[in-house]
């Protein structure tokens, strides 16, 4: 067994020499031995996705934020995202295929994108529309972590987009949007029954500190402390009556501003702000 030790040893020595060289050429080559077998280091994928925002970055590039079907809110370097030919292309609401490229998990990383549909300037005309839509991409930037996959929310966004062709539901569906986004991140509004009797009747109002339904009679004392809860989000066959939307979003937007921008020590989008003025001046609230 003495015998053998020297050799034993030489030959660990050898192999040890021989995986450092291996890993040498696998950074190289951009492979990862540490998991026992050559693997890529880095990661690339292709997913459908909504552009949320971009801004300028160097000469011509854009950093661009990406609500991503499988994978996620992205925020990706885009060569050319500045260009003339581009920027039409990289406004909130506009849908795209992208590849995702980066070397090192964690790393901004570059991405192209593929235009699909007409996007926002579908709704050119259509200013409140426009509003709708960068209220919306506003939201989901700031509320949904990065690379955090929420296929719900990229549905979510999906069912709204389509909604803005109609002028006449596309506030509730912007809300039933918000409350969505609650639920995907765990904050989601019960409004099955009454918090305080059980009952799932007459529901009118919801507690601002536990999200959860209250009846009207439950509720009657201590209404000025409540807040209102919408017949449309209890029911998608509701009718829409007057001052259902501005309840809708005085409610989505509580509890995103108490569970999640708050808590971040952020205001509520900007573009969120402007939208409520929008439907305010144009009597859809």
């Amino acid at each position: 067994m003495r015998a053998l030790l020297p050799v034993l040893r030489h030959q660990t020595h050898e192999f040890d020499q021989r995986r450092l060289q291996l890993r040498g050429i696998g950074e190289v080559l951009g492979l990862d031995f540490r998991r026992g077998r050559a693997q890529l280091a880095g990661m690339e994928f292709v997913d459908d996705a909504f552009v949320l925002a971009a801004r300028a970055h160097g000469e011509s590039g854009a950093i661009v934020e990406l609500l991503t079907s499988a994978h996620g809110r992205y925020a990706a370097h885009v060569a050319g995202g500045g260009s003339r030919r581009l920027r039409p292309f990289l406004q909130p609401g506009a849908r795209a295929v992208v590849t995702f490229r980066a070397r090192v998990e964690g790393q901004l990383g570059s991405a192209s994108l593929e235009p699909m549909g007409q996007g926002p300037a579908e709704h050119f005309d259509d200013a409140l529309a426009l509003a709708g839509i960068a209220a919306a991409a506003a939201v989901a930037a700031g509320a949904l972590p990065e690379r955090e996959p929420h296929p719900g929310a990229y549905l979510a966004f999906e069912a709204l987009t389509a909604a803005f062709a109609d002028p006449e539901i596309w506030p509730a569906v912007f809300v039933r949007f918000e409350a969505g986004l609650l639920q995907e991140l765990g904050f989601g509004l019960d409004l099955s029954k009454c918090a305080a009797t059980g009952a799932v009747d007459d529901l009118v109002y919801v507690s601002p500190r536990t999200g959860r339904a209250v009846s009207r009679d439950a509720g009657e004392p201590y209404k000025d402390r409540l807040l209102g809860l919408p017949p449309f989000l209890l029911s998608a066959q509701s009718r829409l009556e007057a001052g259902d939307v501005g309840a809708g979003l005085a409610l989505t937007g509580h509890f995103l501003d108490a569970f999640i921008f708050g808590p971040l020590n952020r205001p509520l989008p900007p573009a969120r702000v402007w939208l409520l003025d929008r439907l305010r001046e144009a009597g859809r609230l």
